[in-house]
């Protein structure tokens, strides 16, 4: 269930907060000094104190230190994580999965057929019980839809014109406003010690730069995923590339090494994800013969974002989080470690 919701998922601020280390100076010579007090500021300041943040702290620390044997190279900070429920919310469905149904209703002028014909017509009323019926099939047909057809510079326009309205349908906020502030903080945080961070993502790569380039801080060319096929039109000498009707690759479970092999050509030393479909590039990361740092995120906050894990047909933690409290990995407990969620809390 968990690979057709994604693949129906084919269907996210701030600056770094580091500051110069606390030097209390207190100096009287020829009564010309004056004493100074520099405050550390905290770079993650949305995080409760404990374990979590404190292990976060520590590794950032040692590997960044010269004098340490686990050292690490610039060259090899090498940081991945994934976007859907790691970066943003997940529910109570992908938010591309919202993007490609908003799409079939502004296409709808265009082919009056659909108001009979499925899986189209469960889209256009609503009715997500019949929607699901239309099994792999119906679902693919209404992705290919709506995210094929079209040159890559159409598709990009299409996600920013949706993005500028668009209100996730329980929270009443730009799904752009969901992603998560202490995540911000720590992609800002680990940057500032020279990691160089990625996405490596379900969700389909154009789908994602068009949205969390900026949001993130994170380039387009760092930014991995699903893909659907394309090709190049020379277009009378406007060249452009082409998005076609059929699935390329799909970036999740084994798909995320080996993307992260192809495209990355290095192995991370640091990983955060959220759900079973990261596991494999938790474990990639892992085997790291460099000292690496594996993040699980729990969603244990029914109030202020969900609660889920084991049972979900969304964002599924149930392997992943029995490997993690096997091999002592860290786990994020959102409800415990987190003082906001989102930027507009703050």
């Amino acid at each position: 269930m968990k690979k057709i919701i994604y693949i129906f998922g084919l269907i996210t601020l701030l600056s770094v907060v580091v500051s110069c280390s606390s030097t209390p100076g207190n100096t009287n010579e020829d009564n010309n000094q004056v004493s100074e007090n520099v405050e550390e500021s905290d770079p993650l300041p949305s995080w409760n104190e404990g374990a979590t943040k404190t292990a976060i702290f520590n590794y950032v620390n040692d590997v960044t230190n010269t004098e340490s044997e686990n050292f690490i190279p610039v060259s090899e900070r090498i940081a991945t994580f994934d976007n859907d429920g790691t970066l943003w919310s997940e529910q109570p469905a992908y938010f591309q999965l919202f993007f490609a149904i908003d799409r079939v209703k502004v296409m709808a002028k265009d082919y009056p057929e659909w108001k009979n014909k499925q899986p189209f017509k469960a889209v256009l009323e609503d009715d997500m019980e019949e929607l699901k019926k239309s099994g792999m099939k119906g679902l693919l047909e209404i992705i290919m839809t709506t995210h094929a057809g079209v040159t890559t510079d159409e598709f990009e326009a299409s996600v920013q014109e949706w993005i500028k309205t668009a209100k996730h349908s329980t929270k009443g906020k730009s799904y752009t406003g969901l992603v998560f502030q202490p995540m911000l903080e720590l992609l800002d945080y680990l940057r500032a010690n020279d990691f160089k961070t990625y996405i490596v993502s379900g969700g389909e790569v154009d789908f994602m730069r068009a949205l969390v380039t900026e949001v993130y801080g994170i380039p387009a060319e760092q930014i991995i995923g699903t893909r659907v096929k394309t090709e190049f039109d020379y277009n009378n000498g406007n060249p452009v590339i082409k998005r076609l009707p059929a699935l390329d690759f799909y970036d999740d479970n084994e798909g995320k090494p080996i993307n992260i092999h192809n495209i990355i050509g290095k192995k991370p030393v640091f990983a955060s994800g959220n759900s079973d479909g990261d596991l494999q590039m938790l474990q990639w990361t892992a085997s790291n013969k460099l000292r690496s740092f594996m993040l699980y995120v729990h969603h244990t906050d029914s109030i202020r974002e969900w609660a889920y894990d084991r049972e979900s047909d969304i964002g599924r933690l149930d392997k992943g989080l029995d490997e993690a409290i096997e091999k002592g990995w860290t786990v994020i407990d959102m409800e415990k470690d987190w003082k906001v969620i989102y930027p507009f809390e703050l």
